[in-house]
């Protein structure tokens, strides 16, 4: 009896520990979307259609998230296909062409690269990246969709680089050598044996990094620009967490502005479940891919 008592209190602890990280997580929810509700009654569709402008404090109100939401969307694309570019890219050389010992360096540099608060990020953007895009572009200020989406794309680089060197190293040991023992160049094993099997688990993760990169805030604040206008690749922009952070803290509570920023929220939220989804069914798909 005394014997089970550590594993009876252990269960207890997890249990106890996942309730009540469930039960925070669902007071959130339904806090959100409650402050929500005044908005989406008194504005209906208007907060998405036919209003695109954001213009909370005027005579004339207007609380359009189109562009936010547009933005959000366009900076998250840009940043995951350049993630996944480079990443697929960097994650096949550190397997294939470094040594074991070197490869290992620099993936714990990876690893501590994924640590770095994302503000660093965002002012080394700033300092660096916006003010070569006003040089290059003949740019006012050089912030801009583009330089949002650069960013991030490089906070998302070590989550890509882990996700695709450990898919491409369990493939290898499953197929390299059959393929080089039927006569392949490594390149070509790379190509037509490796790549095929690993696709579905790039795929799903690039889902992953997608959700990651609709929440991302401080980084893409710095150096979108934050207009709410409907965005353009070397024009300024917004994104739904950049309006959250920049707005918050500076409204009265129980207003109609507030609760558009919760419908925002709200928005986020469904976004983000939804290209959850879509990556986990994703991964059920291709589970028979899994090595």
């Amino acid at each position: 009896m005394l014997r089970k008592l550590p594993d009876k209190i252990s269960r207890f602890l997890i249990y106890l520990t996942a309730f009540g990280v469930s039960a925070l997580m669902a007071i959130m929810l339904i806090h959100i979307i409650k402050e929500s509700i005044p908005a989406f009654s008194e504005l209906g569709i208007k907060i998405f259609l036919p209003s695109t402008e954001w213009r909370p404090v005027s005579a004339n109100p207007q609380f359009g998230l189109l562009p936010a939401i547009t933005g959000t969307l366009y900076v998250s694309f840009i940043a995951v296909v350049l993630a996944l570019i480079f990443g697929v890219a960097c994650a096949c050389f550190l397997n294939f062409y470094l040594p074991e010992k070197i490869a290992a360096v620099f993936l714990a540099f990876i690893d501590l690269v994924a640590g770095i608060p994302s503000v660093i990020f965002g002012f080394i953007g700033l300092t660096v990246l916006v003010k070569s895009f006003a040089t290059q572009f003949h740019m006012a200020a050089g912030q801009c969709i583009l330089a949002a989406g650069i960013v991030l794309a490089i906070m998302l680089l070590p989550f890509v680089i882990s996700t695709c060197h450990e898919s491409i190293r369990v493939a290898r040991t499953q197929y390299e050598l059959t393929a080089l023992a039927l006569g392949f160049s490594r390149e070509i094993t790379l190509v037509k044996i490796i790549f095929p099997a690993i696709r579905p688990g790039i795929v799903a993760g690039a889902m992953m990094a997608f959700g990651r990169a609709l929440g991302e805030t401080m980084a893409v604040m710095m150096v979108i620009g934050n207009s709410p206008i409907f965005p353009k690749l070397l024009g300024r922009g917004q994104t739904l967490p950049s309006l959250t952070a920049l707005e918050m803290g500076s409204i009265e509570y129980g207003s109609l502005h507030l609760s558009a920023l919760y419908v925002a929220n709200v928005v986020l939220l469904v976004i983000l479940l939804v290209v959850l989804g879509i990556g986990y069914l994703l991964k059920r798909r291709f589970a028979k891919h899994e090595f």
